[in-house]
C-alpha cells in the first residue's frame, strides 16, 4: 500500500464517502475505548490528518494484510491505529495513543 490519502478511493475509483470508508467491529471498537479511551470518531479523523504516516504490517499480516498509520485527531491527539482493508473498506484492528518512539518518527517524517 502506498498510502492511504486525505481522498480515499475504491477499486473503481470513486471516491468514497466518510460512511462508506469504515467497517467497525464492535468488539475492536470496544477494545479501543475501553482499553485506550479511543472513540470510532477519534480514529476515523487520524486517517484525514495531511501529514499521516503509514505502512505495512509486515510480521502480523498473515492471515491477512495489516496496515499501521500515524495520524493526529482534530484535537491534536496522535494516535497509532492497526487496520485492514475488506471488501475495500477501512476495518479498525486497534487504536491507541501514539509512544515517544512513534511521536518522534511521526515529527521527523514531517519535517522531511
Amino acid at each position: 500500500m502506498t498510502s492511504v490519502s486525505s481522498s480515499i478511493y475504491n477499486t473503481n475509483m470513486r471516491e468514497l464517502k466518510k460512511e462508506e470508508m469504515f467497517d467497525w467491529d464492535a468488539a475492536n471498537s470496544e477494545k479501543s475505548w475501553i482499553k485506550h479511551g479511543v472513540t470510532n470518531e477519534e480514529s476515523e479523523e487520524a486517517f484525514f490528518d495531511p501529514n499521516k504516516r503509514n505502512w505495512i504490517d509486515t510480521p502480523h499480516s498473515k492471515s491477512e494484510k495489516r496496515y499501521i498509520i500515524l495520524g493526529k485527531t482534530k484535537k491534536d491527539r496522535l494516535l497509532f491505529i492497526v487496520f485492514t482493508l475488506r471488501y475495500g473498506r477501512i476495518r479498525v484492528i486497534s487504536a491507541r495513543d501514539a509512544n515517544r518512539r512513534e511521536k518522534q518518527m511521526y515529527e521527523e517524517a514531517k519535517k522531511a
